[in-house]
């Protein structure tokens, strides 16, 4: 059989284990010699493919593949926010023309829902125009949103407990600050990731397992207004004497000013008013239940970029989920997208499988609802019992020479161009 090339690109937000799945892939790829030749990845996601910037990775040094797993975000090959829409022909003509050219038999997609609609939609059309390509997608988002609210076609994706682990860290930490200076800011507010879905504030609650703090969980399933949000800081305040509130970037707290990206999804790193602040600054202006004032916090893109917080557990499920994702591509399984499926008892166990790329890219996860405390506040010790086992119980281990966190560090050593210039439809001037 003739060997074909294996390429894999990533969009979206990145997470502290995205290069995790992708060290996966690349060393997985080596164990099939017949099938796979070389391994390219698209430089910044579809846009590198259609740029026809192409990264090889089967000329790195081992050293630095392996270096992948402790090396966070998405800085090794890149992502990117851009949507191949269906509209889009001359796009998807496009990728065709680069498969075609550089003899990619197997395209793997790392990302959420939009990614997986891609990964189905390149396959599907590649094998129209009569090239033998075979798509697979690799999961990956911190929100912990794709697939289905009955976790049959994943349970977690990777991602999700490095973020959650990060929470659990910076709660505790939060909660030292605010009990040794609760007499003159007796409220902090922090901000957490999470546009729809609730999963990432939700985490805060695994800080404190059995509830001895003044912990308070604001999301956007929810659906509290800022008055009643207020009301129960200020509950909290009476009786405890502080509050320690985390609030999802998703909470309704009027209009902030928001940006879109490429995707439509509102980018609150970029509104010109926080959520948090938005709290604060009400809190501060009905006055709290006690002397002093409410502070913020909003955390960012360092919720999915920090290496030191990620979970060990997470660094080797997404590392098996980019395996997964091979060996389906080797197999001739194309259109199926690994997946982690986890096992029921008490001990935690998962095993890695398939589902079709079109019921993800389709599907639409929520927080369930039973997992919210009744006074929309909180969450449930059923949701304890479904993330604790995602945090992991020890530190990764993460190289430092001089000081400095040692990150992988490739080749800029890309394939030679075999096409004209292209220009991706979305980026030109009307």
């Amino acid at each position: 059989m003739s060997k074909k090339n294996l390429l894999i690109a990533q969009s979206g937000g990145p997470s502290p284990v995205i290069n995790s799945s992708l060290r996966g892939v690349v060393e997985a790829a080596r164990c099939f010699p017949d099938h796979i030749d070389q391994v390219y990845a698209g430089w910044h996601g579809i846009e590198g493919v259609l740029k026809e910037e192409l990264l090889n990775l089967s000329v790195q040094d081992e050293q630095e593949i392996a270096l992948l797993r402790n090396t966070p975000a998405a800085g090794a090959i890149g992502t990117c926010r851009y949507k191949v829409r269906s509209k889009q022909l001359e796009d998807f003509e496009r990728i065709v023309d680069v498969l075609k050219a550089h003899n990619i038999g197997y395209f793997l997609y790392n990302g959420g829902n939009d990614s997986m609609d891609t990964a189905h939609k390149v396959a599907s059309l590649a094998q129209e125009h009569g090239l033998d390509v075979l798509g697979v997608g690799v999961p990956k988002t911190i929100d912990n949103d794709v697939g289905d609210s009955e976790f049959k076609l994943i349970d977690h994706t990777p991602g999700y407990g490095s973020v959650a682990r990060y929470w659990t860290q910076i709660v505790q930490n939060a909660d030292e600050e605010n009990r040794g200076s609760c007499p003159a800011d007796p409220v902090l507010v922090l901000q957490a990731m999470g546009r729809r879905i609730g999963y990432i504030p939700a985490a805060a609650r695994l800080a404190d397992p059995k509830r001895e703090m003044p912990l308070l969980i604001f999301m956007a399933e929810g659906g509290l207004s800022m008055e009643e949000m207020a009301d129960k800081v200020n509950d909290m305040v009476k009786a405890r004497g502080r509050a320690l509130v985390v609030i999802s970037e998703g909470c309704d707290v009027g209009d902030l000013g928001l940006l879109r990206d490429s995707f439509g999804h509102a980018q609150f790193g970029a509104s010109e008013l926080t959520v948090q602040q938005a709290l604060v600054n009400y809190l501060n202006r009905k006055g709290l239940p006690a002397k002093g004032s409410a502070r913020g916090q909003t955390y960012g893109t360092d919720q999915r970029d920090t290496a030191i917080y990620a979970s060990v557990v997470d660094l080797d499920e997404a590392y098996r989920v980019g395996q997964k994702a091979v060996e389906l591509a080797v197999t001739g399984q194309g259109g199926f997208m690994s997946t982690i499926l986890r096992d029921p008892g008490l001990i935690y166990n998962v095993r890695y499988d398939k589902v079709p790329l079109a019921k993800v890219a389709n599907s639409e996860r929520t927080f369930p609802a039973e997992w919210l405390s009744a006074g929309k506040d909180d969450v449930t010790d059923d949701f304890l019992r479904y993330a604790q086992p995602l945090i992991g119980e020890d530190w990764p281990s993460v190289p430092v020479i001089m000081g400095r966190q040692r990150f992988a560090r490739l080749k800029p050593v890309f394939v030679e161009r075999k096409l004209p210039a292209y220009i991706p439809e979305a980026d030109r001037k009307k």
